[in-house]
């Protein structure tokens, strides 16, 4: 689907879809609980339809090698591969798009330490073995998704487990996601106080049933939040200052920018606001860095790059280097152009919001991925105002 946009400021009251983040790990812990868990408010993104299909896939009695599809979703490919191991004694894992590009090194690290084989081939991940209780060593200046992984499956082994962070912790917030939604299914972890902190693990946990709810997504959010900061005003609805998720620093990221002058954002801790933030920034009085995002390099898109191109045909000042960004405010940015989405949902979704900043319309091509997070989305930017011509592309 391609659309092209006519700038013009937003308005009006919104609530973002639930956590895509959050809806994975309810729907895992729920599934390792057996039936009779009651999820409300659950996301319906393909995302999370990768990971219902897997666990499916997962919780039958077969005895052969479950064959899980994870679609584009790293979340859902990286959280199921210790719990395959752990339930089926492996899987052979396939998905689209970048998604088998994407590094495992972590795993594959501790696959030969603990005698676990795996081969990738022909877009094909296959994993085979058993996890057994020890200790679980893995940097923690890669992506969060790895401890998640490990931290759902080491509850289930008959033994006590750690899990050591090598190195300092990034994008901690997600961890504290994880432990809890399986408190909340009765799998309890203890860390200590050192930093980073280790994860002790008791063996022979059993997840319990349990009703839960997900919230509304800060991730999605941030990018009205975004829109305010250029001069929308929107009313965003439905999240929590108290959640555990944390994107919820899109507020203090808003604020930093609402300052005139120089700045500079930290995204090691929340790397999926570097879309949104870095829209906000186009536009202001002073130089915006974001620094400390190598790791955005390896999503659904280079982001570093995809967010560099995106916005300077658009008009802004933007450069990017090996891990961060540079972002020149200017008072309006352009238009005129058109972009193209590079099949990452949030590239599309901070296109939209940048256009409202511009002088001439701005055309996007490929916007239907924001269905993987967000699938409501271009409803909800009409509704608030937004004026989008929809066409088909070739």
């Amino acid at each position: 689907m391609n659309l092209t946009i006519t700038p013009g400021k937003l308005s009006g009251t919104v609530t973002p879809p639930p956590s895509k983040s959050q809806s994975h790990r309810l729907l895992i812990a729920a599934a390792l609980a057996g039936e009779g868990s009651v999820i409300h408010n659950l996301a319906d993104s393909q995302d999370i339809r990768a990971t219902r299909r897997c666990l499916a896939e997962l919780m039958t009695n077969s005895r052969t090698l479950p064959e899980l599809d994870c679609g584009e979703s790293g979340s859902t490919l990286r959280f199921l591969i210790p719990v395959a191991l752990a339930l089926r004694g492996g899987g052979r894992f396939t998905g689209r798009g970048r998604l088998m590009e994407r590094p495992q090194k972590p795993y594959f690290d501790l696959f030969d330490e603990k005698g676990i084989r795996y081969a990738q081939k022909d877009g094909v991940l296959t994993v085979e073995g058993r996890l057994t209780p020890g200790e679980y060593r893995l940097p923690g200046n890669v992506s969060s998704q790895f401890f998640t992984g490990l931290l759902f499956a080491l509850p289930l082994l008959e033994g006590p487990s750690v899990i050591i962070p090598t190195t300092q912790l990034e994008s901690e917030a997600y961890i504290g996601m994880t432990l809890d939604a399986m408190h909340k299914f009765g799998i309890d972890i203890a860390s200590t106080r050192s930093l980073p902190p280790h994860y002790l693990i008791s063996g022979g946990q059993k997840y319990r049933r349990a009703e839960v709810a997900a919230e509304a997504d800060w991730s999605q959010a941030a990018f009205w939040y975004a829109a305010n900061r250029l001069g929308c005003t929107v009313d965003v609805r439905g999240v929590s200052p108290y959640s555990t998720q944390g994107d919820r620093v899109i507020e203090s990221c808003c604020l930093e920018l609402s300052r005139p002058g120089d700045t500079e954002i930290d995204m090691s801790g929340c790397p999926d606001l570097a879309p949104p933030v870095a829209a906000a920034a186009a536009v202001r009085q002073g130089t915006t860095r974001l620094v400390n995002a190598a790791r955005l390099r390896i999503k659904e898109s280079d982001r570093l790059s995809a967010i560099t191109r995106t916005l300077s045909a658009m008009g802004a000042d933007a450069e990017e280097g090996p891990d961060f960004l540079r972002i020149r405010g200017r008072e309006a940015l352009a238009g005129g152009c058109t972009v193209d989405c590079c099949n990452d949902h949030r590239i599309a979704m901070m296109a939209a919001i940048a256009a409202t900043a511009c002088r001439e319309p701005v055309t996007l091509l490929g916007a239907e991925c924001v269905a993987k997070s967000y699938p409501s989305f271009w409803d909800d930017y009409k509704m608030l105002g937004g004026i989008i011509l929809e066409y088909a592309g070739e």
